[in-house]
């Protein structure tokens, strides 16, 4: 079982191995002598080719028979399908199969070719030849003639010649029959070693040759086949005399061998054959038997006396390598001696190699016409080289005698596939004539060669060619149509129709152009204008006439050359242009641009005005206008000249344009107020008035023009209050909120005027005074009053821009809250510190009231005063001020600065000053700081003033008085030491209190009240006036 696997298992493998190879073999069995179109066999099905894995096939699979050019093949195949029948032609075992003693088999080769490359195989059909009884068996001769001697004993046997049949095993020669044999002989049949059987006639009864000398009877043979097929023939037996003594071969069998190019003549071998008789009976005839082949009897000869075997004629080993002589040696008598010569024909290298050429691609008059773009591998021919020789000199190679695109690759057993070996290419080499040698092993070798024909078929593979892929060319604008511009050519390396070239314009060829299909002449059709195009880049197309055709296309760029047909063109008919009027001479005013569509010299503009005008001069290339004169919108408000433009051609052309220079204004004058007429008027504003009231109109003038002389109005400064508020744009001030009581009195307003001139613009202040009051009764007193309050400083708003957004706005909002609540929460308690450090010196301050001098110039505070008096536990000598930081609202629309003031308790004691000793008492502010009396005064909406000494002291006054906190103002005589001894008027060295001192980041305007000596109170009967007319200058809020 172990063998039988391990050999299916090799036969699997050799089957693979040859199926991938390429090569394969397939056996089938035909009878001979079948008739035509007789199903032998199917190879797709036999191959499994249908189990190949599906490829993309450039054509159906086809099988195409090979066989050599000449012969008729005894089968055909359908090529489509591969099934295999037979032919018309004989099929003839005995003549196929001629010459063939030993090997019984008959065999008929073919081989086919699988198509198409991609699955290409080539197999070798075996076809065995069954032999059929379509021959009979014959005799050698009609007539066999045999001779007997008369004293032969019973049973004795003698040799018949054999018959002779072509076919083979049952269908040769079985059976031998004596016909009327007349009981005196009998027919046996032995069989020989070599299979043959051989009649012989036995003697069954005693011989008288002088009763009857001669017998004829027939001998019948058979053979074994179906139908059985039979012949006769007459032998003739003659009674001889007697002879006692047979021949005798000294050897029986003999073997020799002789070169095939033995001469004719040549000794074979020497027969010797002895008689033990004498005389006539010991005479030796030797000849060959009836079964020994013609051609052995053609070749071969045999001296009959001798028995020299000699060559006859030349010998081939090829036609025959060995023969069978089988030599008779007869005295005479009817028992002749045989002996078996077996002549080997000895191989000599003799024999040129044989080429045999089987086309694949069937030649066309013995030329094979391939395409030139025929795949790599592609089968041509089937080269089998055959040597009749043997060994050594029977072995063969064949190659080609030198480089050619195509190889021999070996399949089978000197047998070689011709096929591509690389890309074949027309326009190369367009035939091949490839020499096939053939060479054997031999010493010396022999050599054959045969020519096997390739002619190429030209295929449409090369696309034209341009003689310039890139053609530039130059034209002229203005060209007359139908101008020819030029001749583009293409070369087609292809043959026939692929070479035949037309001409096209690219799908992006402009109008303008037109190419000639045949002869590829380029011309313009239209005019050409440079200044709509300089340039036309576009693509030609060359396309052959193949099947399917190649294109191939080259670039054409025409460019067009310029003419001074056109004019400079300003970018403008007229221009204007606006210079300020402080432009410095030789500025530069403007830049005129001027166009020419043409090139080169016929675009080279050049610039100057016209009408002599030397006012202003221009750049002759650059076109900028510079004026050699200095402006004056005042004295003239425009220029007016013109521009000529000239092209540089050959034949110039010129254009002209208008140009206008406008002087314009510059912002070089500040606002000026007309209403007021100054700062020293004032307006009545009457407190009954309601919100909203327009109080005063600010009327300013600016001489600029345009946005210059365009103004706003705002309140920059005094409003402390924020009572008013001012239109921006008509510059009326009207009242904010009611006015109450306590804003009675002269109100300070510093409004500003501001233009709106680029790229800075000019303002200018003045002061608006704004009496409160129900009537005027004292004109020349207010006038006073407001000559004064020019004399004190207003602090301005500080201006701040508004780009907070609403989340800094709250934050800054909740910042404000808790620091005002610190501040409330650190006033009370410092406030409550310095009640309580400050009891003990109140009572002494009690003591020394007498020496006190206040002014309390409003007598609406006495009645307070009276009760602070009553009241014993209140301290009558403590003076609390306090120092208010206001954060100015968002809403506040004429005032868009913030102010900020913060409100902290100042302590003072009450002490004479007189008695106090200011030098003694460190400051608690810094040199730096600013004098907060002087702030409070400009910040005062009354003005401040000196109480003069010449007022007489009453006792009426020496009661302590608490002063508003919000509307207080006080002076100090010259005499006084709380006036400021540091040249710098923000400085207070001197008049420092024993207080906490405050720092605080934000701008602090601090309202100080402090003591007045005796003397001063003395003075106090100098605002009578102000009192008897309503006038409270203490009364009225800031």
């Amino acid at each position: 079982m172990d063998l039988l696997s391990g050999t299916y298992i090799f036969a699997v493998l050799l089957a693979c191995v040859v199926f991938q190879s390429g090569a394969q073999e397939k056996n089938y069995t035909i009878r001979e002598e079948m008739p035509e179109n007789v199903l032998i066999g199917d190879l797709l099905k036999d191959l499994n080719l249908s189990l190949i894995p599906d490829k993309s096939l450039t054509t159906p699979m086809q099988f195409k028979l090979v066989y050599k050019t000449g012969d008729v093949p005894l089968i055909r195949i359908e090529e489509g399908t591969g099934e295999i029948f037979t032919t018309g032609a004989r099929i003839d075992r005995e003549k196929l199969c001629a010459g063939i003693i030993v090997d019984t088999h008959c065999f008929y080769e073919v081989e086919v070719a699988v198509l198409p490359d991609e699955i290409f195989r080539l197999v070798k059909i075996r076809f065995l030849i069954e032999d059929i009884n379509d021959n009979a068996p014959l005799f050698p001769a009609t007539v066999i003639n045999i001779s007997i001697p008369e004293n032969s004993a019973i049973n004795s046997r003698y040799a018949v010649p054999a018959a002779i049949d072509p076919d083979t095993g049952i269908n040769g020669v079985q059976n031998y029959q004596l016909i009327k044999g007349q009981n005196i002989f009998g027919l046996d049949i032995i069989e020989t070693p070599e299979g043959e059987k051989m009649p012989q006639l036995i003697v069954q009864k005693e011989l008288d040759r002088e009763e009857k000398d001669t017998y004829v009877m027939k001998v019948k043979v058979e053979d074994g086949g179906f139908p059985q097929r039979s012949s006769t023939a007459i032998l003739q037996v003659s009674v001889a005399d007697t002879n006692d003594n047979h021949p005798v071969f000294k050897e029986d069998e003999i073997e020799v061998s002789i070169p095939e190019n033995a001469p004719v003549g040549s000794s074979v071998t020497q027969l010797h054959a002895t008689d033990a008789d004498i005389g006539e009976n010991a005479r030796i005839h030797f000849y060959f038997s009836s079964l020994v082949s013609s051609v052995a009897k053609r070749l071969f000869h045999l001296n009959s006396t001798t028995g020299l075997i000699t060559v006859k004629e030349p010998l081939d080993r090829e036609e025959s390598p060995n023969h069978k002589l089988l030599v008779l040696a007869s005295d005479g008598g009817l028992m002749p001696a045989r002996a078996m010569v077996l002549v080997n024909v000895t191989d000599v290298n003799d024999n040129v190699p044989l080429i045999d050429i089987r086309y694949i691609i069937n030649p066309i008059n013995g030329t094979v016409v391939l395409s030139e773009n025929a795949p790599l591998n592609t089968k041509i021919a089937l080269i089998t080289v055959t040597d009749k020789d043997a060994d050594h000199n029977g072995r063969v190679t064949c190659f080609t005698d030198h480089e050619v695109p195509f190889r021999l690759r070996p399949v089978f057993s000197n047998q070689f596939l011709l096929e591509t070996a690389a890309y074949l290419d027309y326009e190369s080499t367009r035939e091949y004539a490839i020499k096939l040698l053939a060479s054997d092993a031999g010493k010396p070798p022999l050599n054959q060669s045969s020519m096997l024909l390739i002619k190429l078929k030209d295929e449409n593979d090369n696309a034209p060619v341009f003689t310039q892929p890139f053609i530039s060319l130059s034209v002229p604008e203005n060209n007359s149509p139908g101008t020819q511009l030029t001749k583009i050519s293409a070369t087609d390396a292809d043959t026939g129709r692929n070479a035949e070239i037309h001409y096209l314009l690219g799908i992006d060829a402009p109008s303008e152009f037109n190419l000639d299909h045949r002869t590829g002449i380029l011309t313009a059709v239209k005019k050409l204008d440079r200044e709509k195009q300089e340039k036309y880049s576009f693509t030609v197309l060359a396309k052959d006439n193949g099947m399917p055709s190649l294109i191939t296309n080259a670039t054409v760029l025409v460019t067009i050359l310029d003419q001074n047909d056109n004019s400079p063109v300003f970018t403008h008919n007229e221009y204007n242009f606006y210079v300020p009027e402080n432009l410095p001479r030789h500025g530069t005013v403007g830049l005129i641009t001027v166009t020419d569509p043409d090139y080169g010299e016929n675009s080279a503009v050049t610039l100057s005005i016209l009408d002599a005008n030397d006012d202003f001069t221009i750049d002759p290339q650059s076109g900028v206008i510079q004026p050699n004169i200095s402006f004056d919108r005042e004295k003239q408000e425009s220029y007016t000249f013109n521009v000529k433009a000239e092209d540089g051609g050959r034949v110039s052309h010129s254009s002209t344009a208008k140009v206008t220079i406008n002087v314009v204004d510059v912002n070089d004058n500040k606002p000026v107020f007309v209403v007021p007429p100054s700062n020293y008027s004032f307006e009545l504003v009457s407190p009954s008035a309601n919100p909203g009231t327009v109080v005063f109109t600010v009327v300013a003038i600016d001489n600029d023009t345009g946005m210059n002389a365009e103004l706003h109005y705002s309140i920059v400064g005094g409003n402390t209050k924020g009572l008013f508020m001012i239109d921006q744009t008509t510059g009326n001030i009207t009242l904010k909120e009611k006015c109450v009581l306590a804003d009675l009195g002269l109100h300070k307003l510093l409004v500003k005027a501001k233009d709106l001139g680029q790229p800075d613009s000019l303002f200018s202040v003045i002061n608006v005074n704004l009496f409160v009051n129900e009537s005027m009764t004292n004109a020349t007193l207010i006038y006073e009053l407001v000559r004064k309050n020019i004399e004190i400083p207003v602090t301005q708003n500080v201006e701040t821009t508004h780009t907070s957004s609403p989340s800094s706005d709250y934050v800054k909002i909740m910042v404000a809250i808790v620091a005002g609540t610190i501040t409330v929460i650190l006033v009370i308690f410092i406030t409550a510190v310095v009640r309580c450090r400050q009891s003990p010196h109140l009572k002494a301050a009690q003591k020394n009231k007498q020496n006190s001098e206040w002014v309390t110039p409003n007598p609406e505070n006495r009645q307070m005063m009276m009760m602070k008096k009553k009241k014993k536990h209140t301290p009558k000598n403590l003076l609390l001020n306090f120092v208010t930081i206001e954060e100015a609202k968002a809403d506040d629309a004429d005032n868009d600065r913030n102010t900020v003031t913060l409100d902290l308790p100042v302590e003072l004691e009450e002490q004479t000053m007189v008695k106090y000793n200011w030098g003694t008492t460190p400051t608690t502010f810094k040199p730096d700081s600013p004098d907060l009396a002087q702030h409070y005064k400009s910040a005062s909406p009354q003005p401040a003033f000196q109480i003069q000494p010449e007022t007489p002291l009453n006792l009426k006054h020496h009661i302590i008085q608490e002063l508003p906190l919000d509307n207080t103002f006080v002076g100090c005589d010259s005499i006084s030491k709380c006036s400021s001894s540091s040249s710098d008027p923000y400085s207070i060295s001197e008049c420092s209190y024993p207080v906490t001192n405050i720092k605080t980041p934000v701008s602090v305007h601090t309202r100080l009240t402090w003591g007045i000596s005796s003397r001063m109170l003395q003075q106090s009967t100098a605002t009578a006036p102000y009192i008897g007319h309503g006038l409270s200058p203490l009364g009225c809020r800031s």
